[in-house]
């Protein structure tokens, strides 16, 4: 089969013919439909992070249909239309326990970041690594729903928002876009800020009430002089939109931490105490997240921002887009 392989301080992904994984009576056989394109790809690329083997195939976004089944499988049919949960907990810690996989002590599996993942023609899975979905479902466009959407719900359920709430998404994008409508399905006014002009559009039009372009303005200034904010979504995560934050948020804010660019953060604890900011960290999400995403784009709720389709073939051009803020939401690999 195809794939997409990334070798240690390379800077690129090699396409490769690779043996199609054996399963066994556990597994399922998974032919791939689609994979969303994450930014977290260039931090592997770019050694912010570590795999957990090299070569490995990337890929957490991950959508298809079910090939093959061992015999043990029993909730699951040929031809299945599925969704991958990129996490899979040693089901015995005190997180996995508390149905928080993602932050396992121990982890079993992780798609993509650990153990191979779907950039390629087939991955296999435990059924129980699995969301079923519809037989309607458009399942190229809902691949990205595993990462982007979700991760969103995952912040939105740390911060907590409440209504009529103000709350920044400071960098959007494909986890962006999710947080805008998810915070006006709370009923928060939103503000958004981006270095695109287009995004800025793409925000308005999912809800987003408030758009500042950080190159025209100094976000600092307008968002104080509107106020300041109660919650900010930090997607960006450098020292820069971090120090920014600490002084745009009002006493008792919230600042939730998804993004990162592997930079030291230089910041004064005496701002964060006399305001009494709390800092929250956010990484993933849980199973149940991932299925609560599925369920609002079931019903219409919530939109995925799709930039384009591509073959797999054209990967490294996908990630310099990405890599230069180009992408207009998710860029999605068609496995046909």
């Amino acid at each position: 089969m195809k794939a997409a392989l990334l070798y240690k301080n390379e800077k690129k992904l090699r396409i490769e013919d690779v043996p199609v994984p054996e399963i066994n009576d556990d597994e399922v056989l998974i032919k791939v439909k689609a994979a969303g394109i994450c930014h977290t790809e260039l931090h592997f690329i770019d050694n912010v992070l570590n795999a957990g083997k090299y070569p490995i195939i990337p890929g957490h976004e991950v959508a298809g249909i079910v090939y093959k089944k061992g015999k043990n499988v029993k909730d699951l049919d040929l031809n299945d239309k599925v969704l991958l949960y990129y996490y899979r907990g040693c089901g015995k810690c005190d997180f996995c326990i508390n149905g928080q996989e993602n932050l396992c002590t121990n982890p079993e599996m992780e798609y993509g970041f650990i153990n191979d993942g779907g950039f390629s023609e087939y991955i296999k899975a435990r059924e129980t690594d699995l969301v079923k979905l519809n037989d309607d479902i458009d399942i190229y466009s809902i691949a990205p729903i595993a990462c982007s959407i979700s991760t969103g719900i995952h912040a939105l359920n740390m911060a907590k928002p409440e209504l009529n709430d103000r709350v920044l998404v400071y960098g959007v994008g494909g986890v962006g876009f999710g947080l805008i409508q998810l915070n006006k399905l709370r009923g928060c006014r939103v503000f958004s800020a981006s270095r695109n002009d287009k995004k800025l559009d793409i925000a308005k039009k999912l809800g987003s009430d408030y758009n500042i372009n950080t190159c025209n303005e100094n976000i600092v200034n307008k968002v104080k002089s509107m106020g300041g904010v109660d919650i900010i979504y930090d997607l960006v995560g450098s020292n820069e939109t971090i120090k920014n934050d600490i002084e745009m948020l009002n006493k008792a804010g919230k600042l939730v931490l998804i993004g990162y660019d592997g930079s030291n953060v230089n910041i004064n604890p005496l701002d964060l105490i006399i305001n009494e900011i709390k800092i929250i960290s956010c990484v993933g999400n849980t199973r149940y997240e991932l299925e609560e995403a599925v369920r609002l784009f079931n019903e219409n709720r919530i939109k995925i921002v799709i930039d384009r389709f591509d073959e797999l073939k054209n990967i490294n051009n996908d990630l310099e887009i990405i890599r230069n803020g180009e992408a207009m939401g998710r860029i999605v690999i068609k496995f046909d």
